[in-house]
């Protein structure tokens, strides 16, 4: 069923039953966005957007977006399909949220134009493409404020690599209702093969989070470790110092390493950063997470 605005809500995809008779629900629905690339042509389209809901959950519930990373070349980023983040929703529904996930204009099922494309590696220009991320960010989100079972103004919009950069652009745009953010690997310019822990335009991308930081009111954690081989171990705590110096409010966690390349501990070792981020949850005054 094809859902405009978020005004009407498509049939339930899947119903997952757990022992304790938690109903998970997992539904798209489509969200007209209006978005410049970084050469300023507007591009309308519809997005695909993916939530997660647990009717046995307290209501009104609070929301929850999760944000997707940037593949470098145009097959890796036909190639994503949905974005779901099961493991991720799955701690974030036990915490009493609806959870949202765009697949952002340009990739898998919502297809397009690439309008993140920053430009060759030695001269980037970053805000731009993570601003166009932005904005679909807050079009998903206003779709799902119209739920009758949210709180709108209880917010957590979370971002992984490019997705986590464009949730501190985000969080510089200070949009109502929207009570803390989480930054896991949040960057740009990697290459872990060409160009290992040495991301394109390195002091450009510094500037932008530096930017931000002099904007962004949102309480923020920003979450990193030591082995990411598209960032490496000192860059993050430079943006994270410049982000805060400029004026903007993040904690910042670095991990040990994980895996072969740390950048992916969102995806593959959720144990690992859950106890940090159910901290940061219990200090914004989220709800404690819902015994099963």
């Amino acid at each position: 069923m094809r859902v405009s605005c978020g005004l009407s809500w498509g049939v339930a995809l899947a119903v997952l039953a757990s022992a304790a008779h938690a109903r998970v629900v997992e539904e798209q629905i489509h969200v007209p966005v209006q978005v410049k690339n970084p050469w300023g042509k507007q591009i309308a389209q519809d997005i695909r957007v993916t939530v997660w809901s647990d009717d046995t959950n307290p209501r009104p519930a609070p929301i929850a977006l999760i944000n997707h990373g940037r593949a470098p070349d145009a097959q890796g980023r036909a190639s994503l399909g949905r974005a779901r983040y099961t493991d991720a929703s799955r701690y974030l529904l036990r915490r009493g949220f609806v959870v949202a996930v765009p697949t952002r204009v340009g990739y898998g099922v919502s297809g397009g134009e690439d309008v993140e494309d920053t430009g060759a590696c030695n001269n980037r220009n970053y805000a731009p493409g993570f601003d166009a991320a932005a904005v679909q960010i807050l079009a998903a989100l206003n779709a799902v404020r119209q739920r009758p079972d949210v709180a709108p103004d209880r917010v957590l919009v979370v971002g992984q690599s490019f997705g986590g950069a464009s949730t501190v652009a985000l969080a510089a745009m200070n949009p109502p209702g929207v009570v803390a953010a989480v930054n896991f690997a949040g960057g740009s310019g990697g290459d872990p093969k060409g160009r290992p822990q040495n991301p394109c335009s390195q002091p450009a991308l510094e500037r932008t989070f530096q930017a931000y930081g002099a904007q962004a009111k949102v309480p923020m954690l920003w979450i990193y470790t030591e082995n990411d081989m598209y960032f490496g171990p000192q860059l993050p705590r430079q943006w994270h110092a410049a982000f805060t110096k400029a004026g903007g409010k993040a904690s910042f966690v670095q991990l040990p390493p994980h895996g072969e390349d740390g950048h992916s501990l969102f995806t593959r070792f959720p144990q690992v950063w859950q106890p940090a981020v159910s901290e940061f949850l219990d200090a914004n005054g989220f709800p404690a997470a819902i015994a099963r």
